[in-house]
């Protein structure tokens, strides 16, 4: 991975040395990514999970598309985004900030306990009205059934006291194959038992690429748990759940266009598109009084943060634009 001065440059975007420095201090400060760096990222870290070095640039991602394509204010966004705002003759400009950037994670107010959610829109005067999980597994497909668990408490905690939240739920897997973990335990001529059956337990395509009964049956219960639509529906499905299967190996990054099958309802496709629909409908629609804070904003097509179109073409989405 390039350091982020690389990686500035890369995008064309012209940043004080300072910035740059104090990112590097705090790992935790969001950076710009898009989704092809974050998946790269996350398909490639060699960190232990503990760090969640693996896993933060997807936070720092989902973040930044918030406020380009999902037009949330930078700062009611937590981790805070890199971005700006500056209004010119009645026109709101994105402006790429560095120095602005914040991290950490938002304490929401749960039914049974208080939740630390990786990334959160808050309304002025509302609450939260926007969350984001996101989780990531590297192997150890055994552990599938605890994520469950998790996941639905996490759901339901929060639902019970904002009902109306929309709740996002954001899942990569590592695509370990199972002639690639045949292979690892071949090489290593001290593997005992244990070690080839945790290196089995990693793989989550067979031979032929098809996925595993266990990433199967993940599945099949995350596809029973997104399409909340109203406030009355059951507090412990998602509003959106998203699950992409990442190549680690010939093209690292890439998620795979065959699993969730095309009429799964939870690829990756649809997640951003479904947040922002339930928002409008709760948030704006459904409360007009509100819509002057609720009401999600256009960017100016001059926006510095695009008129160099190197930001734009690395998006990988469209602006929100005016």
């Amino acid at each position: 991975m390039r350091d982020d001065a690389g990686l500035f440059e890369d995008l064309g975007l012209d940043i004080e040395p300072s910035a740059v420095a104090r990112s590097a201090r705090q790992p935790d400060i969001v950076r710009w990514a898009n989704e092809e760096q974050a998946f790269r990222i996350f398909a490639t870290s060699k960190d232990a999970t503990q760090s969640a070095a693996h896993i933060k640039p997807l936070h720092h991602y989902v973040a930044c598309r918030l406020v380009i394509e999902g037009g949330f204010r930078p700062d009611e966004i937590t981790p805070r985004p890199p971005f700006t705002i500056e209004e010119r003759r009645g026109e709101r400009h994105l402006v790429y900030a560095p120095h602005l950037a914040g991290g950490g994670e938002a304490t929401i107010l749960g039914g049974l306990k208080t939740k630390n959610v990786d990334v959160v829109v808050m309304k002025p005067g509302i609450g939260p009205v926007i969350a984001v999980s996101c989780k990531g597994m590297t192997g150890a497909l055994r552990n599938l059934t605890n994520r469950m668990e998790e996941t639905i408490g996490e759901t339901t905690n929060l639902h019970i006291t904002y009902p109306a939240l929309v709740f996002g739920y954001l899942f990569l897997l590592r695509a370990n194959r199972a002639t690639e973990a045949a292979a690892d335990i071949a090489s290593d001529i001290e593997a005992d038992d244990r070690t080839a059956a945790m290196r089995r337990n990693d793989v989550a395509l067979g031979e032929d690429g098809s996925p595993v009964e266990a990433l199967l049956r993940f599945h099949n219960a995350l596809r029973g748990m997104t399409g909340r639509r109203s406030i009355r529906d059951d507090i412990a499905r998602y509003e959106s759940v998203a699950l992409a299967l990442v190549d680690a190996a010939d093209k690292p990054g890439q998620i795979s266009r065959e699993f969730p099958p095309h009429d799964s309802g939870i690829r990756t496709e649809a997640f951003f598109s479904t947040l922002y629909a339930r928002y409008d409908e709760r948030f704006v629609v459904s409360a007009p009084v509100l819509a002057k804070v609720t009401r999600r904003l256009e960017w100016s097509s001059a926006s510095p943060a695009f008129v160099s179109g190197e930001l734009a073409e690395a998006l990988g989405y469209e602006p929100r634009l005016a």
